[in-house]
């Protein structure tokens, strides 16, 4: 598939649009990230996703959650906590390569700016590393392992 990235637009995600975010974010993460965790990971990550405490929070504006659409279809998902952690970004296959990541990161870096934060961490997955680094991020420690889940914490300070 050959889009513009101009054609995708990157806004806040609306209340009907939870199910849909999470369900793009599972669907990505067992295709992507599943192989890489063990089944305690694969069930955290599961929970977190599912966890109505979370639904809350984004109700409560605490958890800021940004779509990516094409077409008015969600292809892509970033999250944002405490102004400045993202803990969820995936991009839809199909829409992979395309700028779409690098659109939700420089989104979030307005975000947290707007609330006079100058930074941005991220547990990076082990396959989203290199994409990490490509947009700006440094590791700030070596691969760790919580809960069955791997990562990579990093920081962009901007």
């Amino acid at each position: 598939m050959d889009i513009g990235i101009d054609s995708v637009l990157v806004r806040p995600a609306a209340v009907e649009e939870w199910e849909n975010a999470m369900g793009l974010a599972w669907k990505t993460f067992l295709k992507f990230e599943g192989n890489d965790y063990e089944p305690e990971g694969i069930k955290n990550f599961q929970d977190f996703i599912t966890d109505q405490s979370l639904r809350k929070m984004f109700l409560t504006g605490q958890y800021i959650l940004y779509g990516a659409f094409y077409r008015g279809e969600i292809v892509g998902v970033v999250s944002l906590r405490n102004k400045e952690h993202i803990s969820l970004l995936f991009v839809d296959e199909a829409f992979h390569k395309m700028g779409i990541g690098r659109k939700l990161i420089n989104q979030m870096q307005r975000v947290a700016r707007d609330m006079g934060c100058y930074r941005l961490t991220v547990n990076a997955s082990p396959c989203a590393v290199g994409f990490y680094h490509k947009v700006g991020f440094v590791d700030t420690n070596i691969e760790q392992k919580k809960d069955g889940i791997r990562y990579t914490p990093m920081s962009w300070i901007f």
